[in-house]
């Protein structure tokens, strides 16, 4: 379930409706500043930004520290987090409150980010995102599972620290790698538990899961790699998920509403459609 496709006044509500009614898990977009002048989209064939830069953003892993405590058994992801504007310290320590609070509930979306502008705002350089994203993620799955960590890299520069307390998974959240390109699917081959494509069409799918798997077999993964397509289509029948899963998606992120104030009726409604008793 979608929580960016309605108001946040009302997403303790909705997210402990979905939770109650048997909703696997529930995501919450993410962005640290939009500029004004920012511009461009992450979205193929857009040239405009699909959101203003005066719509209200809440720090992600602060609202799903306040889901946790409402809600008992529903995942609560990022979908995605722009783990490359912050330092590793601090993605960790924020991810690791979400899981450790949540009892492991994390799904940590992570991408490296589309916005130009906003990685102009905090001064850091756009062009060497993806590098700074491998290092920043290198370090937070340090943190999570050694005693001390000790870094000097190109990015990131510190002696030895300590980091507790680790988070309740092992060996730390649950990695889903956003985007599109060969990038986005070596990372999710190499370290995500799951990949979340943008910008594929239906067709796309078979062959991109299809690299996805043999770039994990290269790595040496022996369980399967998460599909979720973020947004989700939307579904009218229980047969329109079927071509879905045929392709290799997982997980389909909805929101089965057109207003925020219809939004507990329609969960109710896609429940009782889609989801089995729980």
């Amino acid at each position: 379930m979608h929580l960016g496709a309605v108001a946040p006044r009302l997403w303790p509500d909705v997210a402990e409706e979905a939770d109650r009614l048997g909703f696997e898990s529930v995501w919450i977009p993410e962005h640290l500043v939009v500029p004004i002048d920012a511009a461009g989209s992450p979205h193929e064939g857009s040239d405009h930004p699909p959101i203003p830069s005066d719509v209200p953003i809440f720090d992600a892993l602060g609202v799903l520290c306040h889901l946790a405590a409402r809600t008992s058994r529903i995942k609560l992801g990022t979908c995605v987090y722009n783990i490359g504007l912050r330092h590793p310290f601090v993605t960790a320590r924020a991810a690791t409150t979400v899981d450790v609070l949540s009892g492991g509930r994390l799904l940590l979306g992570i991408g490296a980010s589309w916005l130009r502008a906003e990685w102009d705002a905090v001064d850091l350089d756009f062009d060497s995102r993806g590098a700074r994203v491998d290092e920043a993620v290198e370090i937070c799955r340090r943190l999570w599972n050694e005693d001390v960590v000790e870094h000097h890299g190109t990015f990131f520069d510190f002696g030895p620290v300590a980091f507790e307390p680790k988070p309740v998974q092992h060996p730390g959240p649950a990695l889903h790698i956003g985007g599109d390109g060969a990038a986005a699917l070596r990372r999710a081959a190499a370290v995500g538990t799951g990949w979340m494509p943008m910008n594929h069409t239906l067709a796309e799918l078979p062959r991109s899961v299809a690299r996805l798997s043999e770039l994990a077999t290269r790595y040496g993964r022996t369980t399967p790699i998460e599909v979720t397509i973020p947004g989700g289509a939307q579904l009218a029948r229980i047969e329109d998920a079927e071509p879905y899963a045929r392709a290799g998606v997982t997980r389909m992120i909805v929101a089965p509403w057109t207003r925020s104030r219809e939004a507990i009726d329609g969960l109710r409604h896609f429940a009782g459609e889609f989801l089995s008793p729980t």
